[in-house]
């Protein structure tokens, strides 16, 4: 139910996430999908300042129609239900083009896989909607199609199914869907999801595809965990390394201060160096600030040849 990972399971370039995708979609719109192809996830604003929508996974299937279909983990603070229909128009303003006619227009599908309950007034599962008139009821158009699966609504129903009182195939293949998404990971339903990919085939599929997505990340982390001893193995070796340079540093200063304070004529020497290092300095700043030359040499004691060079 993690979205990265239900993206990755329906839409990877291989032959295990498409048949996967066709399955699913086929059970949530109860009609046949003949191909699907899935789309960029990215939705083209319509103007400069529109909201940017990224999708979980855009497909288009059966010559042109189009659906989104969203793993929701909890409730977020914004409004699911008018997420849901701004969703919808965007895949329909998505087939605009200039000179068609409206009546070219193809169906689009929302579909959203809750793990919270939006309509808790009620336990039907999926709840589907359509544009319809407020108390006749009949339908405006058939183009728009939103659908919501509640799968916290099947936890009495996987009850049963575990103490024998409803049977497995007996379920529409939206929910067997639904309780592949959400009990795949539970010890205690393990066995029904092996029923349940065993039996069917869009779910063993499915099951393969996200076999395939978690090998993929075993094998990334194993490479990271790698990596990351590496670095910190080559880490230690240049701490150790530094730790070596300064001991090594500390012991010829001490060596050389030794020498020093013993060694009248390196004394003589250092000193020497430090006062015409001193003069050169002076004389360099006279010479900057435009003093004659004369001058500077009679200053610094400095023969002119020297100052010239500076």
């Amino acid at each position: 139910m993690d979205d990265i990972v239900f993206k990755a399971m329906l839409a990877s370039d291989t032959e295990d996430s498409r048949e996967a995708l066709r399955h699913l979609l086929s059970a949530c719109i109860h009609r046949e999908i003949s191909t699907v192809q899935v789309i960029n996830n990215d939705l083209i604003p319509t103007h400069l300042d529109a909201k940017a929508s990224r999708l979980d996974v855009h497909v288009t299937f059966n010559d042109g129609e189009a659906a989104d279909l969203e793993m929701q983990m909890d409730k977020s603070a914004d409004d699911l239900k008018t997420r849901a229909v701004y969703y919808a128009a965007m895949l329909m303003s998505g087939q605009s083009r200039k000179g068609r006619v409206y009546g070219e227009i193809k169906r689009v599908y929302q579909i959203f896989f809750l793990n919270c309950v939006l309509f808790p007034n009620s336990n039907k599962l999926p709840r589907r909607y359509f544009y319809m008139e407020e108390k006749e009821h009949d339908r405006l158009t058939d183009v728009t199609e939103v659908i919501f699966y509640e799968m916290p609504k099947l936890e009495s129903k996987v009850q049963d199914i575990l103490t024998g009182k409803v049977k497995i195939n007996n379920l529409p293949d939206d929910e067997k869907w639904c309780i592949y998404f959400k009990y795949r990971h539970q010890k205690q339903t393990a066995e029904l999801i092996e029923k349940l990919y065993s039996k069917e085939e869009g779910i063993m599929l499915a099951e393969r595809a996200v076999t395939g997505v978690s090998r993929d990340y075993k094998r990334f982390a194993r490479w990271m965990a790698i990596t990351k001893n590496r670095m910190e193995h080559a880490q230690m070796r240049y701490a150790l390394k530094q730790e070596i340079r300064a001991e090594i540093y500390e012991e010829v200063r001490a060596e050389a201060y030794q020498e020093f304070q013993t060694n009248k004529k390196l004394q003589a020497k250092i000193y020497k160096e430090a006062r015409k290092e001193s003069t050169l300095e002076i004389a360099r700043k006279m010479k900057d600030a435009g003093q004659p030359l004369k001058e500077i040499a009679k200053f610094t004691g400095l023969p002119a040849r020297t100052i010239k060079q500076i």
